[in-house]
């Protein structure tokens, strides 16, 4: 797969944060993805369910407040990408891929925004 597939997919998946599709959101994992969280303390979820129960809240604040793209670029291994939660807080997530151009991992972290909590990844 391709530097341009894998931008693709990302661009796909913050089209599905800004529309709150939590059901195209989940398809563009892989079904043994995860999500590291590194914003509150490390979490992760593994699996269509827990991706679930993980995304399903953040979409909704992400509808009502208004969710950003800032930033996005390839990386080794990768893409990553900075998006904006309410305008102001900054959130930074580096995906992975699997073999069949899936989302195998996404690493999500505060990105820098001086003393704000990162809440919303």
């Amino acid at each position: 797969m391709s530097d341009f597939d894998h931008m693709g997919l990302v661009v796909d998946w913050v089209d599905a944060c800004r529309k709150g599709d939590l059901a195209t959101l989940l398809d563009l994992y892989a079904d043994d993805g995860e999500v590291e969280c590194s914003c509150n303390g490390t979490q992760r979820y593994r699996g269509r369910r827990e991706l679930e129960t993980y995304w399903g809240p953040k979409l909704n604040a992400f509808s009502s407040a208004g969710f950003g793209l800032e930033e996005i670029h390839p990386a080794p291994n990768g893409i990553d990408l900075e998006y904006s939660v309410a305008g102001a807080l900054r959130v930074r997530a580096s995906f992975r891929f699997s073999a069949e151009g899936k989302i195998y991992s996404t690493l999500c972290e505060p990105a820098q925004q001086g003393s704000h909590d990162c809440c919303a990844c």
